[in-house]
């Protein structure tokens, strides 16, 4: 894990309100089938330096609230047949947190790293719970995004 600065970076993809709740339950999960969705409609060529987001943002409250999510791509230009909603990533401070292995397991193991992080009693960092985002740069690295205060 690294603080980081981001600059700004505007996303176009498909989005959905969900929260951490439904989706430990496989009858009320949406962001699976999010990803698949957008999978289906718009090709992420990493080889030639694509990559993929999941944004979490307009939280209701912290992780126990509901949230938006979208999965997206900085391509300015995408074909679908789904209409796109726009998103942008605010510049700030983060902690980035990596992992590597196949997915969805890497990602799942990350947001259990991060939870963790944040539960601990000393822990340095306030989440400031705007905008956070995953970014995955192959189909087996993801890099976590949390907005911090």
């Amino acid at each position: 894990m690294e603080q980081v600065y981001f600059e700004e970076k505007r996303l176009l993809g498909l989005s959905e309100r969900t929260n951490n709740a439904n989706e430990t339950q496989p009858e009320t999960t949406k962001i699976g089938g999010l990803h698949q969705s957008f999978a289906q409609q718009i090709k992420v060529n990493y080889t030639n330096g694509d990559s993929l987001y999941g944004v979490y943002y307009n939280y209701e409250s912290d992780y126990t609230g509901d949230f938006s999510i979208l999965v997206g791509t900085e391509k300015e230009t995408v074909r679908t047949s789904t209409p796109l909603e726009g998103v942008t990533l605010p510049s700030g401070d983060y902690l980035r947190f990596s992992k590597e292995g196949e997915m969805p397991q890497a990602v799942i193991d990350a947001w259990e790293e991060i939870w963790q992080y944040f539960s601990d009693s000393d822990c340095p960092h306030h989440r400031s719970y705007t905008v956070d985002f995953e970014h995955y740069t192959s189909d087996k690295k993801v890099d976590i995004y949390i907005a911090i205060k």
